[in-house]
This record gives structure tokens, C-alpha cells and sequence, in this order.
């Protein structure tokens, strides 16, 4: 995992706690509040990005680990821009089944 996300000691744990865990239900919370305003997704990969340099600030000041590595950058809002997205797309499938259901009918949870 060094190769790919430089991190001290139990980096693959301070990873899923923080990012993964933390971050993560952060970016999922924020997708849903976007989609609920009906907000273009624009605006979530910038409030993912902000989410990200949150998640690495907590990284650098609770681990030691690297503050503004591109690559722990770029690990850290991809895996948010995931959960985000998902939260996004929950409620965004929600709001249009429920606002137009002569056009649209419940498929699956995405």
C-alpha cells in the first residue's frame, strides 16, 4: 500500500477510520444534501475536494502522516468522490420517483 498511499504505520487502519469511515459518511451526508437541493453535481466535487483536504488535514495532525501528497490527495477524494456520488445518486432516484411517478418507477437502489 506504500506504493500507492505513503503512510506510516497502520496506514491501511488510520485509512479506513478516517477516510473511509469519518470522510466518508461526511461525503455521503453531503451527496444527499445537494441532491435534496437539486444542485448540479459540480458543486459536489467541489465540497468532495474541501472534504478531502479535511480528511488529510486529520491524517497530518492525529498520524504524522503526509499533509498534501498528490497521491494520498488523490486516493483520499477519489474513494469520497465514490461515497458521495452514491449518496448523490440515492437521492436523486428517490426525489424523481416520488415527483414524477407516471415517468419513473423504483428499479433498484441506484
Amino acid at each position: 500500500m506504500d506504493a500507492i498511499y505513503p503512510t506510516g504505520p497502520s496506514g491501511l487502519a488510520v485509512f479506513l477510520l478516517v477516510t473511509v469511515l469519518l470522510a466518508g459518511a461526511a461525503a455521503f451526508a453531503t451527496g444527499r444534501a445537494i441532491a435534496s437541493q437539486w444542485k448540479p453535481v459540480i458543486q459536489l466535487v467541489a465540497y468532495t475536494f474541501l472534504l478531502a483536504m479535511v480528511a488529510r488535514f486529520l491524517h497530518y495532525a492525529l498520524f504524522k502522516q503526509p499533509f498534501l501528497d498528490p497521491r494520498n490527495v488523490a486516493v483520499d477524494f477519489a474513494v469520497l468522490l465514490f461515497i458521495a456520488l452514491i449518496g448523490f445518486r440515492i437521492a436523486r432516484r428517490r426525489q424523481m420517483v416520488r415527483q414524477y411517478p407516471w415517468i419513473f418507477k423504483t428499479n433498484g437502489p441506484l
